[in-house]
């Protein structure tokens, strides 16, 4: 989906032009992959545009900095004041899309990042539905992707890591290439993990059910956790299993949880038809309740959103 230029981005402090947020060409993080970024949205909402779950997103860019071994700059505080303000100064008024990155820049070659600068830059754009518009309400095509996710071993998947989505991207590809919406990763156990940049939630004689994120090596969603507590309220209880490909073709309902994806209904998996073959009806309770949520609609969720 193609960018559209705003105004200003946020770099180490500064507000910098659009055109003028440029980095070296031997910055540290561009040929190793060692940085870690976060998703995020800002909506409108009847008492004006605010961040869902702002301080959970930056929380968590700091901790996968903390298992990076990279030392970030700046407070929780100063990071979340610093996406208010782009926002802010961009009149993103109609919500928008916010990519905060932390990397590792010019001055150090070589596999030891010890030496390299650490730079943290935000930018905010408007974006529209990540898989396209029908998705919403008609669901995605998925297919189970022949790439395998990260053994916890091999990268840290509770780290939203630079370098890490590689995989994501290969996985990404082979999917659309192949007539398809998103992919379906396992772990290299066989299991469900996750999408390429989404978690997964099927329904099963009235349960939702979810992969376990740590188990299945996926990076544990905040979209994903909302959804939870949404669930939990709207009374379908909720549980985190080991789940196979075959639970995915037989299960009545499947939607996948995402901050740039949002909440997105699963029309099939690997050309097998989900359930009756359209939304089924708690998918799209889940996800009208989301969205009423995110745009202000819902006091009981109020806590989760920070005006601009």
């Amino acid at each position: 989906m193609p960018l559209t230029p705003t105004k200003k981005i946020w770099m180490d402090g500064a507000l910098v032009d659009w055109e003028n947020a440029t980095t070296h060409v031997l910055s540290h993080t561009l040929h190793y992959g060692m940085g870690a970024f976060e998703g995020i949205r800002a909506y409108k909402t009847p008492q004006g545009v605010a961040v869902f779950r702002l301080r959970e997103h930056m929380e968590r860019l700091l901790r996968s900095c903390k298992i990076l071994m990279i030392e970030v700059p700046y407070t929780l505080d100063q990071l979340c004041d610093a996406v208010v303000d782009t926002v802010r100064v961009n009149e993103m008024n109609d919500g928008c899309y916010i990519r905060p990155l932390v990397y590792l820049g010019y001055g150090e070659m070589g596999v030891n990042p010890m030496g390299a600068p650490t730079n943290v830059v935000i930018g905010v754009w408007p974006w529209g539905a990540y898989l396209g518009a029908d998705s919403l309400d008609q669901g995605v095509r998925m297919k189970i992707s022949s790439w395998a996710r990260h053994h916890p071993n091999s990268m840290p998947t509770a780290s939203k890591t630079v370098g890490g989505y590689v995989n994501s991207c290969l996985a990404k590809l082979e999917a659309v290439k192949a007539g398809y919406d998103e992919a379906i990763m396992l772990g290299t156990d066989g299991l469900i993990s996750e999408c390429t940049g989404e978690n997964l939630f099927i329904v099963r004689d009235g349960l939702i059910v979810s992969p376990p994120p740590s188990g299945a090596g996926a990076l544990r969603g905040i979209t994903q956790s909302s959804i939870v507590k949404i669930a939990n309220d709207l009374g379908y209880p909720v549980s985190f299993e080991a789940m196979r490909r075959d639970d995915l073709y037989l299960a009545d309902e499947a939607f996948l949880t995402g901050t740039a994806a949002e909440v997105v209904p699963i029309d099939s998996v690997d050309d097998r038809v989900v359930g009756a073959g359209k939304p089924g009806p708690i998918t799209m309770d889940i996800q009208s309740t989301y969205f009423q949520a995110v745009r202000g609609a819902r006091p009981a969720y109020e806590s989760w959103l920070t005006k601009v």
